[in-house]
């Protein structure tokens, strides 16, 4: 074999060594895209753990409870200017909700409630009355207290009477109204009488205390023991005498979702909303204490 032979085939092997190499190298490279695409699998799939924690997050969100349809509220009827607010923002910030009140004395709404009919949610002026639901199992979990009230003497513009406290109740001529003595607030007016040792004879027991302002509206009576949150509501025609006995008489309000609900997770979505900073808001505007 020629020199220039010999040359030629070196040349010819080692350009097939090289051709090797590279095929070798590039089978690497297949074999560390394929490491890389599971490299980048362990990003998705991280990326999906993480954005499963977002799932899960949309899974505890899909889970709560949802506010649509229609939700039977049965309500203090002094509550029926603060709750009649909350449930406008209810539905504002739930598309498809419709929240129905029926306002009325608690003991009236409990004694409905226990008699089977269709609610979603009460709302007591009293820890008492609401005790009357729980007790017969209508309650789904057990009661919130959401804010306190206290009572007031309600007289008419001017205060023609000039009624100072509660033993002004009982002077010759004045004509007073209460709330019943099942009412929540006919219980605390006759808790603050008690306090400040004043005896008196009511021209009317009213059964919540919208009856009892609503007689002092009309001049029907010189006076009434209601709560300061619907004395506020009615200024424009009302006054407000306060006296120290009303600390005696404080009020919890509680709430709770029914367990014979329709609508429950529309019962758990209103009840949780009272209890929000923004429903807070509109309760204490409205005079109502933090609980």
């Amino acid at each position: 074999m020629s020199t220039r032979t010999k040359t030629t085939t070196r040349r010819l092997a080692v350009a097939a060594a090289a051709a090797l190499v590279l095929s070798l190298g590039a089978t690497a490279c297949g074999s560390d895209g394929g490491s890389s695409s599971s490299g980048s699998s362990a990003p998705a799939t991280a990326g999906a753990a993480g954005s499963s924690a977002p799932a899960a997050g949309g899974a505890t969100d899909s889970s709560a409870p949802k506010a649509t349809g229609d939700i039977t509220v049965f309500a203090a009827a002094s509550l029926k200017e603060s709750f009649t607010e909350l449930g406008k923002k209810f539905e504002a910030a739930n598309p498809g909700a419709k929240v129905k009140f029926n306002f009325g004395g608690s003991s009236a709404l409990a004694s409905s409630i226990n008699s089977g009919a269709p609610a979603d949610v009460f709302a007591a002026a009293s820890p008492a009355t609401m005790k009357t639901v729980t007790d017969a199992g209508g309650a789904s979990g057990e009661p919130k207290t959401f804010v306190k009230n206290t009572l007031t003497v309600a007289v008419p513009k001017g205060n023609p009477k000039h009624i100072a406290g509660l033993a002004d109740l009982a002077g010759s001529g004045v004509k007073v109204a209460l709330c019943a003595k099942e009412v929540p607030c006919g219980a605390a007016a006759q808790t603050a009488l008690k306090a400040a040792n004043v005896n008196l004879t009511p021209v009317t027991l009213e059964q919540d205390v919208k009856g009892a302002l609503t007689k002092v509206e009309l001049g029907e009576v010189d006076a009434a023991l209601v709560y300061k949150t619907d004395v506020k509501a009615d200024a424009a025609k009302i006054d407000g005498v306060d006296f120290p006995e009303a600390d005696k008489a404080v009020n919890d309000y509680p709430i709770a979702a029914l367990a014979k609900a329709p609508n429950k997770d529309g019962a758990a979505a209103f009840v949780a909303y009272v209890q929000s900073a923004e429903a807070k808001q509109v309760l204490t505007t409205a005079g109502f204490q933090a609980p």
